[in-house]
Formats: structure tokens, sequence, C-alpha cells
């Protein structure tokens, strides 16, 4: 009997099985540093609440140097449809070593006006589906006679998700959980098939007025997924001008990144962030790249009367 070894799969699992990396063992959903631009992804509850039609497209490279690291790009549309509701689609592709999972989800938000100042509370809901897909070939140490009967190929799994936002013009809070059903998910360090853990997101932040010229947006992202510990970042940004953004963002015995943002103008935003391995992982890797860009329906009138910060 023949034995075959993948480059790819053993760069990736034993090299995090080694250095004994927590956050990388329980299944996890996707991560992002510039989750201020790809908010509807992290909790259902932010759809339409910028006011206008938007549309985020982002690419995720994570520790590159490692083969079959992961990978992720996600594209999302949203809008208002009414005075209170929001609307939106969000498609999101996640590889990593022999597994690729493609995430399509419809997200709906009602809006509450709590007060006469316009704070407002987003109750929010998503539903879509989720395509499995693990390729053994890709794999270590299996028999080949049997590795196509095992293969899982697009297998389809439900999701429902649902989340809270409270914002004003300057602040926001969200609580979510991107599925409250528990399908199937790799385990890139158990070398199998389990199932999913449950996932709970906190987002916080605020944006100051230092100067007419210059708003400082610190914010928070915190992640409890089941089994695993928490994973925490911050991010201190400064908006210079309403036009250029400089950060950096730092995520909890993990990483420390840099991020620049340009409004190209009313409608194009385009972003880049790099995050550097702080851990034992990072002398076999060179980093992690993130690049978004997003586009806004909006004129100068609409951007007058909303003039929302994130």
């Amino acid at each position: 009997m023949k034995l075959k070894i993948n480059h790819i799969y053993v760069s990736t699992t034993l090299i995090m099985a080694l250095l004994g990396i927590k956050s990388a063992s329980a299944q996890q959903e996707p991560q992002y540093t510039q989750y201020n631009y790809n908010t509807m992804t992290v909790n259902p509850a932010y759809t339409g609440s910028k006011g206008h039609l938007t549309i985020t497209s982002l690419f995720r490279s994570q520790w590159v140097g490692i083969d079959g690291s992961p990978t992720t790009i996600s594209l999302g549309i949203d809008s208002p449809y009414n005075s209170s509701d929001g609307i939106g689609f969000s498609i999101v592709q996640d590889q990593i070593g022999p597994s690729s999972e493609t995430f399509l989800d419809l997200n709906y938000a009602h809006n509450i006006i709590l007060n006469r100042r316009g704070h407002k509370l987003a109750l929010g809901l998503k539903a879509g589906a989720r395509f499995l897909s693990v390729d053994w070939s890709k794999g270590t140490y299996r028999d080949p006679d049997v590795l196509f009967n095992e293969n899982i190929n697009s297998e389809l799994l439900p999701s429902v998700g649902a989340g809270l936002f409270y914002y004003t013009d300057k602040a926001y809070i969200g609580l979510s959980t991107p599925n409250v059903l528990y399908n199937k998910r790799y385990n890139a360090i158990e070398e199998s098939v389990g199932t999913e853990r449950m996932h709970l997101y906190l987002i916080a932040g605020y944006v100051f007025d230092l100067n007419s010229m210059v708003k400082f947006k610190p914010s928070t992202f915190v992640k409890y997924v089941e089994g695993a510990p928490l994973i925490a970042d911050l991010s201190l940004n400064f908006l210079f001008n309403e036009a250029l953004t400089l950060g950096v963002n730092y995520r909890w015995d993990d990483s420390i990144g840099a991020l620049l943002g340009f409004q190209i103008n009313p409608q194009f935003n385009l972003g880049y962030a790099y995050d550097l391995t702080t851990n034992n992982l990072g002398t076999y890797n060179s980093g992690t790249h993130e690049i978004f860009l997003r586009y806004q329906l909006i004129s100068k009138i609409t951007r007058i009367k909303s003039p929302r910060f994130f």
C-alpha cells in the first residue's frame, strides 16, 4: 500500500500543531483585520445602516509563505430600502489546505429610533448556505485507494445568524453570531471534519474630532469561539482631512498590523492592511496581507446629511 504525503497540507497543519497555535485549535469563521469596512459579514444588523447602496470587496492572504495557508475573498452589497430597513447579500470564499468553503448569505436589518437625537438600535438576521468541499488528495498519509470515496464535494449546509447593532453619528456597539446551527466544519489541526462551534462577535468603536482636519477612530473586535481562547483586536485609526487613514491594529497574542486607507472620492474607498505575526508561527511566514475596495452610491447632499465615518 502506497502512502502519500502532500507538502501543502503538511506545511499548514503540522507547523500549527507543533507550535501550539491555540487560535486555530477550533473550527472558526474567516477573520478580518479591516472589520470596520467589512462590517456586514461580521454583524447582519449593520445592513443598510450607511443610508445608501454600498458594495465592498475584500481579499485576505494569511501567513504568506506557508503552503496551504488561509485565503479569503468576500463581496458584500447592501442598501436601505425604506426609512427603517436594510437588505444585503454577501458571498465569501475561504480556503485552507485541502478545505474550501463558500458562504452565501442574505442579510436583513430593522432599525428602531431610540430617542430624539436619532440614536438607533438595529436588529439583524442572516440566512443562507455554506458549501463545504474537502479534497483529501491534498491530505497527508492516506491510502490513495479510498481518497476519492472520502472527498466532500460542495456539500450544502444551511446557516442562520443574528445580530444587534446600536449606533449614533459618532459611536457604535454590536453583538452577533454568524450561525446558530451546528453543521460540519473542517478542522486543520485534527485533520478531520467535525462539528461547527458557536461563535460570538462583539464590535465597538467611537469617532473623536481632534480638530477640523483630524479624526481619531479607536475600535475593537472581540471573537469568542466555543472551545477556543478569546480573540481580541484593538485598532487605532486616524482620519486626515476625510481622505487619508493611517492606523495600527493589535490582535492579542497573535499579530500587530499597519493600516492604510484612501478616500479616493465620495464614492470609492481603498484600503490595505499588513499583519506581522508575533507568536512562534511568525518564524515560518512573512505576514498577512489584506486589501479592500468599497463603492458607495453617495451624492454631495447625502454625504452632508449623513456624515458617518464607520
